[in-house]
């Protein structure tokens, strides 16, 4: 059996170099690609040296490591952190996608790398072909590599931005992970007080129906709603459904989005929350673009467009125009009344001290643990408040149910 000899990549960024026995390069590739080794270099012992085949020689016929056609965001970051380590090897733009374009999982994505290529080829540079594809490549991300072009960091850039996307994926997972418990919760309860209003409180409106008994107001009330959920169910589920996707169209909207977004920032801890969450994304976004040697009105530019608040955004818009007058951005902060005293001392402190970037990096820190903090106590309070509720309720439910009972054995 050939050997053959590798160079790749680890998760880590680091190096290593070795050899295994294979059929073929094909074989050899797939086992080192499914010890999730980004592979760099594989050339036989008669070759060694060669250089990789490339992927369409590879791969040949199959394709076989698709698993889907979309362009999910792990494919994206997986992207990035391949292109870093890659170029970081001293391989060229140009070979890093042609060997990516092999281990990707999205078939969409690698016809994306693909016309990537062919427009470098044609003589457009990195961030001008993914400008073409603006639909999957964000501004953030076509701006930092326009930055990494001209300042000749792009593996650097490329770094700093996967690690801002791995960061922004995880914190995303975190909240839909604390999410899904109360969620379930809240489905669960709602689904048995149904049952009990549609099902059992009809079978005691029949038997109570035998007597003949002036049944108390609690029950009457109780038999009512039985009556008219019964009767209208299937109506209440379809207006529901209607006036949610005409509720889903509307927010879609820049001007539905703005109410909506206003309306969060009015109820009690919901609003407090939604603030914090947007302004983590912002300092997210600003550490990264600041780091990376991007201009602070690029970067505030960058981030007005990709920051997912709309009342943000404008903010930001106004906060940059104050910022291309001259004005500190500390005081535009201020100014803003969106962002908290300590961001604004923070960025102060930042700016005095020439450390813009690591103070965006410590308050985007410190949002994240008010956050996680947040849903963790969000997610121990929800529960013995829904079984609180649901007993309230279902006490209130058996009472008006028993009343009559009391009612009918003490008659003689």
């Amino acid at each position: 059996m050939p050997k053959f000899f590798y160079t790749a990549r680890n998760k880590r960024g680091e190096k290593e170099m070795g050899s295994l026995d294979a059929h073929s390069q094909e074989e050899a590739v797939s086992r080192l690609q499914a010890k999730e080794l980004v592979v760099v270099n594989v050339a036989s012992e008669t070759k060694q040296g060669a250089g990789l085949k490339p992927a369409s020689e590879i791969t040949g016929k199959g394709r076989s490591q698709f698993k889907h056609n979309r362009i999910a965001n792990d494919d994206l970051i997986l992207l990035c952190r391949q292109l870093a380590t890659l170029l970081g090897a001293g391989v060229t733009i140009l070979k890093s996608l042609d060997i990516i374009s092999m281990q990707v999982s999205s078939r969409k994505l690698q016809f994306v790398i693909k016309d990537l290529q062919k427009k470098m080829e044609a003589g457009l540079s990195f961030h001008e072909a993914m400008a073409k594809h603006s639909n999957v490549f964000s501004d953030l991300w076509i701006n930092l590599v326009e930055s990494g072009e001209a300042s000749g960091n792009l593996a650097l850039v490329l770094n700093r931005l996967a690690g801002y996307l791995e960061r922004a994926a995880e914190f995303k997972k975190k909240i839909i992970s604390a999410l899904i418990y109360p969620g379930i919760l809240a489905v669960a309860g709602t689904g048995a007080l149904l049952f009990l209003t549609i099902k059992i409180i009809p079978t005691f409106a029949e038997l109570f129906a035998g007597f003949n008994i002036q049944l108390p107001l609690l029950t009457i009330m109780l038999i009512k709603t039985s009556e008219i959920l019964r009767k209208y169910f299937l109506i209440f589920i379809i207006v529901s459904i209607v006036l949610f996707f005409i509720l889903r169209k509307y927010i879609a909207t820049r001007e539905g989005k703005r109410a909506f977004e206003k309306t969060l920032l009015k109820i009690p801890l919901v609003g407090e929350f939604f603030r914090t969450l947007v302004v983590e994304r912002f300092t997210s976004e600003m550490s990264t673009l600041v780091e990376s040697g991007v201009p602070i009105l690029f970067s505030l530019e960058i981030a007005e467009h990709s920051v997912g608040s709309v009342l943000l955004e404008d903010v930001i818009h106004n906060i940059k125009d104050e910022v291309r007058e001259g004005k500190p951005l500390n005081q535009c902060l201020e100014k803003s009344d969106f962002f908290d005293a300590m961001a604004v001392q923070m960025v102060a402190v930042g700016e005095e001290i020439g450390e813009l970037s690591n103070m965006f990096k410590r308050l985007n820190a410190y949002y994240e643990d008010y956050i996680d903090t947040f849903m963790v106590r969000f997610t121990a309070l929800f529960e013995p408040l829904m079984l609180i509720f649901m007993g309230a309720v279902v006490g209130i439910m058996v009472i008006g149910v028993f009343l009559p009972i009391f009612q009918i054995t003490q008659i003689k």
